[in-house]
């Protein structure tokens, strides 16, 4: 081999050593490599826009688990969901859990608002203080409309 193929083939691993280090750095961060380690909850909505699977759950903005599921519930009509929870997280049993907003450019994440009971949601329990989504379009319009005249 001449030392130009030598160096393609140098230049070529270093590149495909800086993919996989990007991979496994990617999903690190986007807690892909985390698993399914903690304990499923669910909650029906009205309303998830700009919620899907791998969306965020928060509390006190910090990332404490991940929607894992949903799906349409065709008798009434709200979305179903399924989220995951990290070990040793405890959700008080009469919190709510509502879709916030990152701001106006930002994306929508799940946000877990504890309440004040002694005792703990158990895994595949349901939450039933929901709020859905706040479609900002929606808002724009009705303050539009709304503007005082009559």
């Amino acid at each position: 081999m001449s030392s130009h193929n030598w160096t393609e083939v140098f230049v070529g691993g270093v590149v495909l050593a800086g993919a996989l280090a990007f991979g496994v750095y990617a999903s690190q961060s986007t807690g892909l490599s985390q698993g399914a380690a903690g304990y499923e909850l669910g909650a029906s909505f009205r309303s998830l826009e700009g919620v899907g699977v791998g969306t965020d759950v928060r509390l006190a903005g910090v990332k404490i688990g991940t929607v894992t599921g949903v799906t349409l519930n065709a008798d009434t009509y709200r979305a179903d969901t399924t989220f995951t929870i990290a070990d040793g997280i405890l959700v008080p049993d009469d919190s709510a859990i509502v879709i916030s907003s990152e701001g106006l450019l930002g994306g929508n994440f799940v946000e877990v608002m504890p309440g004040g009971s002694p005792f703990y949601f158990e895994p595949g329990d349901e939450i039933e203080d929901t709020q859905g989504a706040v479609s900002l379009i929606s808002l724009l319009v009705k303050f539009v409309a709304g503007d005082g005249r009559e």
